[in-house]
């Protein structure tokens, strides 16, 4: 009785994998959906940007703090928040540019049709493990708002608030896994090839 719960959470993530799909395939403005979607991962990758910047004050701040022997309440979970804002708001643009870590050896063994069925079953399986944890993640962010939790530092934040950043980011993420996934299946996907190799050496 346990497991039917998360099978119908399983399922249900299946069925809006499955919509997505449909609804990216069948557009009938497929470049408008195309500049959408690349500009929803820029956007995200400038507020990664963005709270990588106000990382770096709150870090400054809290180096200054203790030299000139003054107290900024709740700066280092302050801090603590933009690191995982950082972190999630980046994943997609991250994903898109290929700078992920990918174990390709399996893959690279492979040539035609085995290679791309390999493909098209590794982006499903991140799509649906993508959709999970944007369901969860919106699901905790929610839970936090309807149970008013706030943090247990001397800032006494409302966690809903840091957490919106990780429920955005990774809902973006599985936008760009199923974009991805719908491409792979189009035949216009275009795999990105990671340069920071290439500068290393």
């Amino acid at each position: 009785t346990r497991t039917a719960p998360k099978a119908r959470q399983s399922s249900t993530a299946t069925r809006i994998c499955r919509a997505v799909e449909r609804a990216l395939i069948h557009s009938s403005r497929p470049d408008s959906l195309r500049r959408f979607l690349d500009a929803l991962y820029d956007g995200t990758a400038a507020l990664a940007a963005l709270f990588m910047v106000l990382l770096l004050v709150m870090v400054m701040l809290s180096i200054i703090s203790r030299q000139l022997n003054f107290n900024v309440p709740g700066v280092d979970a302050y801090a603590g928040y933009m690191m995982a804002a950082t972190g999630f708001l980046a994943l997609a643009h991250t994903l898109k540019r290929g700078e992920h870590i990918r174990v390709t050896l399996l893959l690279a063994s492979l040539h035609g049709g085995a290679r791309r069925a390999l493909e098209l079953w590794a982006l499903f399986a991140a799509s649906l493990l993508a959709l999970l944890f944007a369901v969860y993640s919106c699901k905790l962010s929610w839970q936090s708002y309807t149970y008013h939790d706030i943090s247990t530092a001397n800032d006494a934040t409302p966690l809903w608030l840091p957490q919106i950043a990780m429920a955005l980011g990774t809902v973006v993420l599985a936008i760009a896994f199923i974009d991805e996934l719908v491409l792979e299946l189009r035949g216009r996907r275009v795999v990105a090839v990671p340069t920071e190799a290439l500068r290393n050496e």
